[in-house]
């Protein structure tokens, strides 16, 4: 299976030229009945050696991480020294397996086992040099340095993106960042200020920014034929739950199970929303990440209402009957949604099918 990444390689190869590349791309295009942006494609996967690759490489990991903690264990968080451990040793494995094999899924892997060992090591290096009680009793100290763990993180995270380009690379400096901003809000703000509602408009403010992020590199590339979409894929799977949690928790999804008709009414018009706004920028990742609430609230109405018995069942078959009919017509769905748009919205927007 050939990925759009391998064919753009062989362009610029010159293995094939780029006319021969179009004419490929178009003959799958007809194949599929839809246009590239419409199947969202990332790389994952190239063959099972990636799977076992990975499975090698956590191994390791994992190794790296309890050596360091038997060698540096501290009591009130991570060892530094097994953060430090797993991040370098996954940054050297990086320099074969990305820069070299270029495997995807092993890619991810070790970018995320990087960018977490740096943040564990700053945060135990913090947790050893200040220990838990000094937080307790100072928790503006506590905010500032898990701001700075966060910034010395995504700082970590650009330079890995600079050496080995892995589009989750921007996703995860991009988390790191919100985590900062976050962090620093709250301290600002201060402990005795704070509560569940503050936080939750926090990420979700943060959410919109990455959302608004990920657009700018969409934008630049509407037939989803580079990187840049690898890059805003990932960065849209970050900004999704941050969007659709505290939209649900802030209605009372997550309170319990006596939510309410019209709390469960508002999740369905809220999905709804997503739902037109995933098929306006061709993502699919916020319908996902607000697939549990919508769940939620529809057991709950058709429990409500008298299918006790059946209410799970009944949630499940509508909701994954109309998740099948979006994914089978999803390009002529999406054609209705973007047309009626400003022209100047539609210009920014991913290119749709014309119609037949």
């Amino acid at each position: 299976m050939y990925t759009e990444d391998d064919l753009r390689q062989a362009v610029a190869s010159g293995a094939i030229s780029a006319d021969a590349a179009d004419a490929l791309r178009e003959s799958v295009r007809q194949t599929r009945e839809a246009p590239a942006t419409d199947e969202e494609h990332f790389r994952l996967i190239n063959s099972f050696n990636d799977i076992f690759v990975t499975i090698a490489a956590v191994l390791l990991l994992v190794a790296m991480g309890g050596i360091g903690d038997a060698l540096w264990p501290v009591s009130d968080g991570p060892s530094p020294l097994a953060g430090l451990l797993v991040a370098g040793a996954a940054w050297g494995m990086a320099e074969y397996f990305t820069l070299q094999r270029r495997m995807a899924l092993p890619s991810i892997v070790l970018l995320l086992a990087f960018v977490g060992g740096v943040f564990a090591t700053l945060i135990g290096l913090i947790v050893a040099s200040f220990g838990g009680d000094n937080f307790d009793q100072n928790q503006v100290l506590a905010g500032l340095l898990v701001s700075g763990a966060a910034l010395a993180t995504a700082i970590s995270a650009w330079v890995h993106w600079r050496r080995f380009m892995v589009p989750i690379t921007v996703a995860a400096g991009a988390a790191s960042l919100a985590v900062t901003a976050i962090a620093l809000v709250a301290t600002g703000i201060g402990p005795d200020n704070l509560n569940e509602n503050t936080i939750l408009m926090l990420v979700f403010t943060a959410g919109l920014v990455i959302f608004g992020f990920a657009m700018r590199w969409d934008i630049s590339d509407r037939e989803r034929q580079t990187r840049r979409s690898d890059v805003a894929f990932w960065l849209h799977l970050i900004a999704a739950p941050m969007i659709a949690h505290p939209i649900f928790a802030l209605i009372g999804v997550t309170d319990g199970d006596n939510i309410g008709v019209s709390a469960a009414v508002a999740v369905l018009a809220v999905y709804i929303a997503f739902g037109l706004v995933a098929l306006a920028i061709d993502r699919r990742a916020l319908l996902v990440s607000a697939l549990a609430y919508v769940l939620f609230a529809l057991t709950f109405l058709f429990d409500r209402f008298g299918a006790v018995e059946l209410n799970v069942a009944l949630t499940a078959l509508v909701i994954g009957s109309a998740l099948l009919t979006l994914s089978a017509f999803w390009t002529p769905i999406r054609r209705a949604v973007v047309q009626p748009l400003p022209q100047d919205l539609q210009a920014r927007l991913p290119i749709t099918a014309a119609a037949t």
